[in-house]
């Protein structure tokens, strides 16, 4: 449904994207994962025709160009940034951008009126937009890129800055619509969002690729080792000779097989007073590839 081959962008002296190659299936949910300035948004920006790749092929349906019309169609799409007007309604703003699709009367009437329901604003949907809540303008927003019903979501961080109820709101929005096999391409940096929702997941960052899978196959190539770390009541005698790496009181070894490594620290005659297994996760992968560095 959509596939990216090679697709490279350059601003000045920065290398946003940098030769990235991948496809998202039809149905498929699929997300871009990565921490802030990893490229992400460019990449939406170019899959819609918003900025033009220096280099590298964009299709989407079949269609290379995604600035022709009937593409455009297609596409539904909630960029990062709010695409609301203030000082209009919740429905104002929902038939503005019905007709640009090309919804008209009765139709638009409908979709409108289904749309309001969705985002959970039928109380609201006359209230000038500026005085939602940050939450309720991203329900809106997503309503108003859903409103030509597109086979084709392009999502850029549809979470930003919303409370948990808000959050769990949009993220039940996506589910359902990949249930019903639209075909969703969001970006995030909100791991668990990646890990809950997607097919398959690319890590991306500095422009590039890093990694591309399902999330389970993600972390058997990338997670490493499980942790087991348990706190003793004694030290054991000095000649102990079981795996693991021992501190004073606390034990600790990473290993394939966490329960088995359990059981023979239990069956040495050791007291363990607590004990923790740490398995790897989307976290785990996440951070190995694109570091613990703060970012700006």
């Amino acid at each position: 449904m959509i596939r990216v081959d090679h697709l490279r962008k350059t601003f000045g002296s920065t290398r946003a994207v940098d030769g990235i190659s991948f496809e998202v299936r039809r149905g498929e949910t699929f997300g871009l994962l990565g921490p802030n300035g990893a490229g992400k948004t460019t990449t939406l920006h170019m899959l819609v025709g918003l900025l033009k790749p220096d280099a590298g092929d964009i299709h989407i349906d079949g269609a290379t160009d995604p600035t022709r019309p009937r593409v455009r169609r297609s596409i539904g799409l909630a960029p990062q940034t709010l695409s609301l007007y203030e000082d209009m309604t919740a429905t104002e703003n929902l038939k503005f951008f019905g007709r640009l699709y090309g919804l008209r009367d009765g139709r638009l009437s409908e979709r409108v009126a289904q749309a309001i329901e969705q985002a959970g604003l039928a109380d609201r949907s006359r209230h000038l937009v500026k005085t939602y809540s940050g939450g309720m303008k991203r329900r809106l927003h997503l309503a108003c890129a859903l409103l030509h019903q597109p086979q084709v979501l392009l999502l850029d961080e549809p979470t930003l800055g919303v409370d948990p109820q808000a959050r769990l709101h949009i993220l039940e929005d996506i589910e359902q619509l990949g249930r019903q096999g639209r075909t969703i391409l969001f970006t995030t940096h909100y791991i668990e969002e990646a890990q809950k929702l997607c097919n398959r997941v690319a890590i991306m960052d500095h422009g590039r690729i890093l990694a591309m899978d399902t999330v389970s196959a993600m972390i058997d190539c990338h997670g490493g080792q499980a942790v087991v770390h348990a706190e003793l009541d004694e030290a054991p005698p000095g000649d102990w000779s079981l795996p693991g790496r021992l501190n004073g009181t606390s034990l600790s070894a990473e290993t394939d097989h966490p329960f088995e490594t359990v059981r023979r620290w239990a069956a040495s005659g050791i007291r363990i007073r607590s004990l923790s297994i740490e398995r790897p996760s989307l976290e785990t992968v996440f951070l190995r590839l694109t570091g613990r560095r703060l970012r700006d």
